[in-house]
This record gives C-alpha cells, structure tokens and sequence, in this order.
C-alpha cells in the first residue's frame, strides 16, 4: 500500500490504558452493501465470513462493524508490517471499496490532534483535512474539527491548505469510543461479496480471457469453481501447471477455489475423425460445454462462465454463440462480450494474471486446430455429428475422469496434490 502509514510507522505516545488505543488497524468502506436495506446484514455476514477467511493464516483477528458502510479489522499485538500484510488482502476482498491504515486512539482531542500531526511529517505540497463525527456528541463539530487540526498543522510543519486539490490529506473519524486518524488509502474490489450471488463454473482456459471474466463474476458475487480440459495424453501437462496457476492468482478474490482437470485429447480425436473439419472446433466447444453443464449439476452450480468476446476470433461470431448456447439448458454468461483485446488485457494485468497467462503452453485449444473454422455453424449440422458421437455420453464419462485440485494463494496445497475421487461425491 504505497505512500500509507506503514511506510514510517507512527511513534505511539501513551494515549490512555484502553486496550489496543493508539495501534495501527484495519479500516474498510463499503459501496453496493450499503444499499441493499432490509437484506444488508446477509451480505454484511457473507462479507465478513470473506474476510476471516482471507486472513485465516494470521490467526485470531478482531472484526466490527461500525455503522452501515464501515468495518474495523484489528490484531491487536501484531506488528505494523503483519498489519500492513492484512490491509494488503483486505484490498482483494468483494464488497470493499476503500482500505485506509489508520491508528485507532481515545477520543480525546488532544490525543487526536498529537497523533494527527504526526501523521503529516516529511510530506511535500498542500494539505487538507478531513473529519468526520459519527459520535455527536464530541465536544467539536465535524468542520471544527478539521479547522482546529488543520490550523496545529500549519503551526508544526508550516504547509499551505487546499481544500479543493490537496497534495496531501489527513482524515479523521470520530466514532462512539475511538477515533481513526490516517491518510492515503488504496482502493478496492467493488462489487458483492464472494458466493452472494450463488455458484458458477468457469470455463477455464490458460489464455487472457477466462481468467478476468472468472474476476468479473467473482466481484458480481459468484463462488466460482474451474473446469480445464487439457490436451492429455497428447500434451505434456504444461497447461495443467498453468491453470492451477491462474486460479491460484484468482483465489485471493474468493479463497477456496477449486479446480477440475479433464483430459481431452482423445475426445477431440473422435471429434476430428467425425464429421466436416470446419465445424471441428464449434463442436469440441459445444462437447466442452456439455461436460461442463454435467460437472455443474454434480457441483450446484448454477451457470457456466466463458472468457467469449464477440468477434474476437473466428469461432466467436454471433451465429457460433448461438450455436454454442444450444448445446446446454444452464445459463451461459459472457462478461467480457463486449470488451476488446487490449482492455481486457489491461484487467489482466491489474488482477495479476497476465503475466501467468503469457507463458508458453500447448492446450487442447491449439490442438489438432483445423486450417479453416465455420464461422455460420448450422446446430442442425452438430447434432449430426453429436449423435454419432453420444456427445452426452461422452461428457458424462469425460466428468468421471475429472482430477480436483486445490490452489490455494494461502498455499494450503501444492499442485501435486490431487484428488482423484468421483466428482459426484465432492462436498459442496
């Protein structure tokens, strides 16, 4: 969190003998959650079971809830560094709009104003400062607050005030029993918390795309599982180590992501030797979807999500969309149907996954790949070759053959740990 109170740390005077007064802690602003009247406290209970377990390595940590739009999160004991550590994964959790560091001290002005001031040392340009009373019955309005801070400030460190566009801006929250001070902070996910909009299955290939529309529908509030169809036993398992490390990267928006592992490889071989080559890779997406909809039943799931953008490829035209949405009963969303390459590559790359998706790997997608792809397929001209193939068959028995992982970016799993159980008996 750069330019945050844990790049100095603040000498702490004696404030007072309140447990924990004066520490550095955790201070969240919520956005969408707000809103949500008489339903919010389920998305605050959803929010706040997100967070314990985003911090679940650091051991006990102290939650509260102040007011509609605030959480509080507090290791008492910890050090600035382990607390900085926590504000850090509190910036990837759903349902967050601003993380701030802040110090937690008495309500008492003075205490306030030594602590503010303090907090304004070795800082370059103009200032301004913000308070706010949640508590109204502190001795000074909200305004006179922030008049009085501001006026020792100029009277220690001599800095111009700018109301409008300051440089630098110190903030103060007054609440029942404590006050926050702090400064910068860093913004955060947005959305809804992780697993308040049900379950999906994402589709998860080791490309751009997949990956951000899995964040997409993370921060819409999906608990979202992966499905990766690898070239095996024709491919090395490159695009496996790619995989488990795109959704390892991705756990840290929803922590207990899960992966499944399909070998595809010969599947796509009876595809190739079953019908028009041009239609090849329309009817392996539909095959792959059809196998997704069946794991999706085993796993209560309620959609499939797909990394599609519309003209992207050739394969991506509207008449192939369609015919892709014909091959399943469960909803297909697409959230990055309308996006181009280089924003979609931007999100990727502020998610932390385009590095990841760059490395060189050979997947089933760029396998046995025809010269030309239909980009009108007829759905009646699939079936055909669907039936010839038992497609529904065939996806049930390329279900049974799924391997589960486990990426964890808590690294509660190493990518050779494998379950191999039938998927149907995968607790949810």
């Amino acid at each position: 969190m750069s330019a945050s109170l844990e790049s100095a740390p603040l000498p702490v005077t004696e404030v007072g003998a309140d447990d924990g007064l004066g520490e550095l802690c955790v201070l969240m602003k919520l956005g969408e959650i707000v809103l949500k009247g008489s339903n919010r406290k389920l998305f605050e209970r959803r929010l706040h079971n997100n967070i314990r377990n985003s911090v679940r390595d650091f051991g006990h940590i102290r939650l509260s809830q102040r007011g509609a739009g605030v959480i509080i999160v507090r290791k008492p004991g910890a050090s600035d560094l382990e607390v900085a550590e926590i504000a850090d994964r509190m910036a990837n959790v759903m349902g967050v709009v601003w993380v701030h560091l802040v110090r937690r001290v008495r309500k008492d002005l003075d205490a306030i104003t030594d602590i503010g001031v303090r907090s304004m040392a070795d800082r370059e340009g103009t200032f301004a400062v913000r308070a706010r009373r949640r508590d109204k019955r502190f001795e000074m309005t909200s305004s006179e607050l922030a008049g009085y801070l501001g006026s020792k400030i100029i009277e220690t460190h001599g800095y111009q005030v700018n109301l409008k566009r300051p440089d630098n801006t110190l903030h103060v929250e007054v609440d029942k029993d404590e006050a926050f001070v702090f400064t910068e902070g860093t913004p955060g996910q947005g959305g809804l918390p992780a697993g308040m909009s049900g379950r999906g299955l994402v589709l998860m290939s080791g490309g751009i795309d997949s990956p951000v529309a899995a964040h997409r529908m993370i921060r819409r509030g999906l608990k979202v599982d992966f499905l990766h169809f690898s070239g095996m036993p024709f491919t090395g398992p490159e695009s496996i180590y790619k995989a488990y490390s795109l959704v390892r990267e991705i756990d840290r928006y929803q922590v207990g992501s899960r992966l499944f592992v399909i070998p595809f490889g010969k599947a796509q071989q009876q595809l190739k030797s079953s019908g028009n080559e041009r239609l090849q890779i329309v009817a392996q997406r539909r095959l792959m979807l059809k196998t997704a909809e069946a794991l999706a039943d085993d796993l209560k799931a309620e959609c499939l999500v797909t990394g599609d953008a519309l003209g992207q490829v050739s394969s991506q035209t509207m008449a192939n969309i369609t015919a892709l949405d014909d091959a399943v009963d469960l909803p297909i969303l697409r959230p990055l149907i309308g996006m181009d390459k280089t924003e979609i590559m931007s999100e990727a790359r502020r998610i932390g996954t385009l590095a990841i998706s760059e490395l060189p790997d050979e997947d089933c997608c760029t396998m046995l790949t025809p010269r030309q792809v239909e980009t009108a397929a007829k759905i009646p001209d699939l079936r055909v070759i669907e039936r010839r193939l038992d497609a529904e068959e065939l996806a049930e028995h390329l279900v049974s053959s799924a391997q589960r992982h486990k990426p964890s970016f808590l690294g509660d799993e190493s990518p050779s740990q494998v379950d191999r159980a039938p998927v149907a008996a995968v607790q949810v």
